[in-house]
């Protein structure tokens, strides 16, 4: 499971950078998309007991 947790850790870590992203541009539609990423890769993460605490850009 340790190639899944890492993938998990790594997709989590990178929709927060894009939510940020997107965010300090300005861009409404893109903010709202990596918005929606997140919040699934933080549901699967979550559901399968992957901790994502430390997972910031």
């Amino acid at each position: 499971m340790g190639g899944f947790v890492e993938a998990a850790r790594i997709r989590v870590r990178e929709a927060r950078s894009a939510l940020d992203a997107a965010r300090e541009a300005g861009d409404v539609y893109a903010a709202a998309v990596a918005e929606e990423e997140l919040e699934d890769a933080l549901r699967i993460a979550e559901a399968h007991g992957v901790d994502t605490e430390d997972e910031r850009s």
